[in-house]
């Protein structure tokens, strides 16, 4: 049996897009300590989720940077990284998965194809899909709403290979809303749900991760700041 331990960076909103990198720097650096090989942060980490937050206007030179920065560290922690970051394609800003290669290499980008209402005008919609291999895991990633709204989106991946889905996304709890105590909570809304099935339709593992933030009810939320676990029996 093959195990692959993965760790999910739920982690705080970054006060600046400087503070993304350096709070993902960090997580590199303790997910290592654990023996970790594959980490995933939240949607558009880096320079941070802009819809709705004053976050800076887009500058490719800063996402270049970052981009060299974290993938230092990947190769110095000798763990996979994907990355929860924008980029511009044909002069259009769009959310997108970064994966870095163990070696601080550019695996591709996986950009977010289905995008929320909420967010036009802000990105835009990218186009098609692919998968990744960190050593014995085929993975692919699905980004926050693309991944609880479209099944076909997890279902690509899955008949590509994948033995696990990624999931980035953002969410903050909305003002006197339901706060669950535990996991599969019958109050909890539908994103929990909807990653279970994700997982259990395409028999496959659903790794979903978030900003950390007071009261947040989706799945992947982790008080101590990230999750580590365990992948068992690759097939």
């Amino acid at each position: 049996m093959n195990t692959f331990r993965i760790a999910l960076a739920n982690i705080r909103f970054p006060a600046t897009p400087e503070e993304s990198i350096t709070l993902a720097v960090q997580a590199i650096d303790q997910a290592s300590i654990k023996g970790v090989r594959i980490i995933c942060f939240p949607e558009c980490f880096i320079p941070g989720y802009r819809v709705g937050k004053p976050v800076p206007p887009p500058n490719p030179e800063f996402l270049e940077r970052a981009w060299s920065v974290i993938g230092e560290a990947a190769a110095k922690a000798n763990l996979t990284v994907v990355l929860g970051t924008e980029r511009f394609v044909d002069g259009a800003l769009v959310a997108t998965a970064l994966v870095i290669h163990q070696d601080g290499s550019i695996a591709g980008f996986q950009d977010k194809v289905q995008i929320d209402p909420s967010e036009e005008g802000t990105y835009t919609p990218g186009s098609g899909r692919r998968v990744f291999q960190a050593g014995p895991l085929t993975f692919g990633a699905a980004i926050c709403h693309e991944g609880w709204r479209y099944p076909e989106t997890v279902r690509w991946a899955v008949r590509h290979g994948a033995h696990a889905v990624f999931h980035p996304h953002f969410h903050e709890a909305e003002p006197g809303s339901y706060r669950p105590a535990a996991f599969a909570d019958p109050a909890n809304t539908f994103h929990e749900k909807a990653a279970l099935c994700r997982a259990a339709e395409n028999t496959c593992y659903f790794a979903s991760v978030n900003f950390a933030s007071p009261g947040s009810d989706h799945i992947g939320d982790r008080p101590s700041g990230w999750d580590i676990t365990q992948l068992p029996a690759l097939r």
